[in-house]
């Protein structure tokens, strides 16, 4: 399998890909596969956290399979085009929070790929890049969208408009990378950043990440309106009432969501 879902602890998710021959590169029936695991884990109300990694070191993604374009045409791309928008499209509209970890290449759907997710975890040896330009082609699947809303207009143009490659380092000054860990770590460290988030109320991290993913882009007033109906969600539910009793009493919470929703 070119794509395997695992469930490293309670309540996480694990989407792995694992195509060393071809560095990930994202070929139509890897990205249908990526989908197949986004509607597994959308249709899992047990799962809290999900993180996308690679089976190996050198790559987390390196983009599109140009191997498998060469020679198409335009109808082919067209049919491979909607492929492409449906699987990312999948991702993103994952409601609970999202970890890529990167280690070796992301470039161009890689890097889009990482960018579908809330956070990044990078390895130390970790190398990102949109190269579409000088192929072509401009990023397609998020990058010309979601790259500007981490780290603003002008830093995402630097590298949409010049393809340049930058690692572990820069992106994190740049911030469009939240954590560097050293080389060989990204997905040890992603599970356990997975773990501390999976122990939080799973009706307040799905509220949370709507009012994030609501808000971002609308006026204030708006957003605050968005994050009173997602605080409103969370505090009027029995979550609320345990997290507080279990902070007083001093235990680990027991969240009635879950057993909410495995009836």
């Amino acid at each position: 399998m070119t794509v395997e879902l695992e469930r490293p602890s309670p309540h996480v998710a694990e989407v792995i890909m694992n195509r060393p021959e071809a560095l990930n590169a994202l070929s139509t029936d890897q990205v249908r596969r990526l989908a197949d695991a986004a509607a597994e884990v959308a249709a899992d109300s047990q799962t809290s956290v999900v993180i996308i990694s690679s089976a190996f070191h050198r790559a987390f993604c390196v983009g599109a399979d140009l191997k498998e374009r060469r020679g198409v045409t335009n109808d082919d791309l067209r049919q491979q085009r909607q492929v492409f928008q449906e699987g990312f499209e999948a991702l993103r509209a994952l409601a609970v929070p999202m970890i890529a970890a990167v280690e070796g290449f992301a470039l161009g759907g890689g890097f889009e790929l990482a960018l579908c997710c809330d956070l990044i975890i990078a390895s130390a040896t970790a190398t990102f890049g949109l190269p579409e330009v000088g192929l072509g082609l401009i990023p397609g699947e998020g990058g010309t969208q979601l790259l500007p809303r981490r780290i603003g207009l002008n830093k995402a143009a630097d590298l949409l408009l010049t393809g340049r490659r930058v690692g572990a380092d820069e992106a994190l000054r740049m911030g469009f990378i939240d954590r560097v860990v050293p080389q060989g770590m990204a997905r040890s460290s992603a599970r356990q950043l997975a773990q501390e988030i999976a122990t939080k109320s799973p009706l307040s991290l799905r509220a949370a990440k709507r009012a994030l993913k609501d808000g971002i882009d609308v006026d204030l007033a708006t957003g605050l309106e968005i994050e009173n109906s997602a605080w409103e969600e969370a505090a009027f539910s029995a979550d609320r009432l345990e997290g507080i009793e279990a902070f007083n009493v001093r235990r680990t919470p027991q969240w009635p969501s879950w057993e909410h929703e495995r009836r």
